[in-house]
């Protein structure tokens, strides 16, 4: 089988240039896949392992995979800002890819740790929901994107280490937001993660009664059971193919 080709390049953003990874499928795309990476204060970057095999599995599924840097990664513009900015970075990306590739408007979205809350803030944007029902931002109205992007379809969302409550790895506190119980969800999570416990992303799961794959003995880095979240997302996405 031939394998997803990889390459470095740069797309415009709202705080300067977003510098990113593109994983191109070996065959005609069937749609478009953003993974993000954990946190950027604490060495987070779309070259991060976990990340890589997320996006990996997506763009051997078929996808245009597109693993950006967060905003002062690498050769990324602007300032860690919280998840807003980065939240409004990765929409500003999907209207990009659209409108530079030739693509099926099917979306799946991916994160790991900090990336998959932020991976959670853009569903509820692009299902036409606030971010956060305290934030005030006019650059992620929902109803600004939902007509900036009227035909896209998002198919499925993966999230890997899910932070919700507080993070013993940073200190941060995290308000999830719950996504629908209509929107396909695959979660992952470490038996043994110590910086975004368990329980606490069985509390994010238990509203919506969402089940999560728990991979045991497993850190919050998957050291040494990567191949078992490779395995994971490619069938999930066996599931819930583009077409």
């Amino acid at each position: 089988m031939a394998h997803p080709k990889s390459e470095k390049t740069t797309a415009p953003g709202p705080a300067g240039a977003i510098e990113l990874l593109v994983d191109t499928p070996a065959t005609p795309p069937l749609g478009l896949a953003l993974v993000a990476h954990p946190h950027p204060l604490f060495g987070g970057a779309n070259t991060n392992k976990v990340t890589h095999t997320v996006a990996r599995a997506h763009a051997e599924a078929g996808l245009v995979t597109l693993r950006p840097n967060f905003r002062g990664v690498g050769g990324s513009a602007g300032q860690h800002d919280h998840g807003v900015g980065e939240t409004e970075d990765l929409l500003t990306l999907i209207d990009w890819a659209l409108r530079t590739w030739e693509l099926p408007p099917v979306l799946y979205l991916g994160g790991f740790s900090f990336g998959a809350y932020v991976a959670t803030r853009v569903a509820r944007i692009l299902l036409g929901e606030a971010a956060s029902a305290v934030e005030a931002n006019p650059n992620l109205d929902p109803e600004r994107w939902r007509a900036a992007l009227p035909s896209l379809t998002l198919r499925h969302v993966t999230l890997v280490g899910l932070p919700h409550g507080l993070a013993l790895g940073s200190g941060t506190v995290y308000t999830t937001p719950e996504l629908p119980t209509t929107l396909p969800v695959l979660m992952i999570h470490g038996e043994e993660d110590t910086v975004a416990p368990l329980a606490r992303a069985l509390d994010w799961a238990r509203p919506a009664a969402r089940p999560i794959a728990v991979v045991p003995g497993a850190d919050h880095f998957f050291h040494g059971k990567l191949h078992v979240v490779k395995t994971l997302v490619k069938n999930a996405l066996a599931v819930y193919p583009p077409v």
